[in-house]
């Protein structure tokens, strides 16, 4: 079976990927095979070496972001979302499509390549599931015509803390404004939210969580029933154990003695994911939770301070 973990970036889902990986059922695509993305590897000795290796350290940034020339903990093998090596043997739509990836983008031929890279990789690890990692849009819609078996687990965090960490990543190109970065032309509703605020980065990056939450949600729609799963990164932070246990459940798999001692290498705080409320001052707060106030509730997100003002479409 194949599935994938999903999210919108900076939510948790690179932890949650990891875990899901440290299953010896579980095959991926690891980041040694997306750096030599030109040698088409088929990662047979992934699983055997990642079950080696330490947790990923959550203040490592994105290599190319790195602080240093060397980081304790980056030579690793691990799962990754793979971009370079699905760019070169699939498609370019993959990387950073204008919009989410449907049915409508099926093409036979896009889809010949989709299960030739899967396939290919289900066969040279000779595991019962495979397990792929991917942010931003979710394109579940092009994933399910070529997979209609496949399942996903969709991780979601507060959008503050979402938007407060993308500010901080080298790679986050909403500083040259929605006309330039990744996620394509503003919805109209959303773009005079941006211009209400005074073009402000930090409600433009929360619009941009808006947008993926919005595709999200549509994706879901479009899951088949019992394909689909949530995870609230505060919830799983919260019982980890629990919440995994749930996972594997949706997944079809055991909690058995190996995945534990590949659990028992994972550290978990409950604390995550409050440097947005340091980070930002009251009044930038206040304008992100104006615009992504309806999202947040819908998640069981609390706002700082209710508002009968606050937005919510």
């Amino acid at each position: 079976m194949l599935t994938f973990v999903l999210g919108t970036g900076r939510c948790g889902s690179t932890l949650i990927a990891e875990l899901v990986a440290r299953h010896p059922d579980v095959g991926f695509v690891s980041n040694v095979d997306d750096k030599l993305s030109r040698l088409n590897l088929k990662g047979r000795w992934n699983s055997a070496l990642f079950a080696r290796s330490d947790e990923r350290d959550p203040s490592l940034r994105p290599f190319r972001d790195r602080r240093r020339a060397l980081e304790r903990g980056r030579l690793r093998v691990a799962p990754s979302e793979g971009w370079s090596v699905l760019e070169r043997q699939v498609s370019g739509i993959f990387p950073q499509p204008t919009r989410d990836l449907t049915a409508a983008d099926a093409t036979p031929w896009l889809v010949g390549r989709i299960r030739e890279f899967f396939d290919s990789r289900i066969e040279a690890q000779g595991k019962p599931m495979f397990m792929h990692h991917l942010t931003g849009w979710p394109r579940s819609g092009l994933l399910s015509a070529a997979y209609p078996e496949a399942r996903y687990v969709n991780v979601i965090r507060d959008g503050r803390a979402v938007a407060n960490s993308w500010l901080q990543m080298g790679w986050w190109d909403g500083y040259q404004g929605p006309e330039r970065w990744y996620l394509g032309p503003l919805p109209e509703a959303y773009r005079e939210e941006w211009e209400e605020s005074g073009r402000s980065f930090v409600v433009l990056a929360g619009l941009g969580w808006k947008v993926l939450m919005d595709a999200i949600k549509e994706a879901r729609a479009q899951a088949p029933a019992g394909h689909w799963l949530d995870v609230r990164l505060e919830d799983f932070m919260t019982d980890p154990r629990g919440q995994m246990e749930a996972v594997l459940d949706f997944l079809g798999l055991e909690w058995t003695p190996q995945y534990e001692a590949g659990f028992a290498r994972h550290s978990f705080q409950a604390s995550r994911g409050q440097a947005w409320r340091r980070d930002l001052n009251e009044a930038q707060v206040e304008q992100l939770e104006r615009v992504i106030a309806k999202p947040l509730l819908e998640h069981g997100y609390e706002l700082t301070e209710p508002r009968p003002d606050h937005r919510t479409r």
